[in-house]
């Protein structure tokens, strides 16, 4: 078992999580009238744009859940090639870009950054265990 690698499953998925929860309690909760996706963009933003912003805020949650999934099958499979490297690095780079955004767009202001760069380090350092 590659501990690094479950233990960024598990904050991958729980990063995943507070997205979906705080994305719908703080943002879509006001844009929400009467139905289960959010509508009302204001002056600013119309129906369509509302709901493809919604759709896109929970893909990203899926994707994260997809990553944190491949890693709980990279840490249950210890005897690791050439491939399954490329995966985990795959993942790694993929959160690190992901925490710079996050980083340099919300001037280190939103918290997911922090959670994203955890994922990758800790893939990074079950890459050499």
């Amino acid at each position: 078992m590659n501990w690094y690698y479950l233990i960024a499953s598990v904050l991958a998925f729980v990063v995943g999580l507070a997205h979906s929860i705080l994305g719908e309690v703080l943002i879509f909760r006001r844009m929400r009238h009467n139905g289960f996706i959010p509508t009302n963009g204001g002056n600013v933003l119309s129906e369509a744009f509302v709901r493809i912003i919604w759709s896109t805020w929970h893909a990203l949650t899926a994707f994260g859940w997809g990553m944190s999934l491949i890693l709980l099958w990279l840490a249950r499979n210890t005897s690791l090639n050439g491939t399954f490297t490329v995966l985990a690095d795959s993942v790694a780079v993929s959160m690190l870009i992901g925490a710079i955004l996050i980083l340099i767009g919300t001037k280190g202001k939103h918290p997911g950054w922090v959670g994203l760069l955890g994922v990758a380090v800790l893939i990074f350092l079950g890459g050499t265990a």
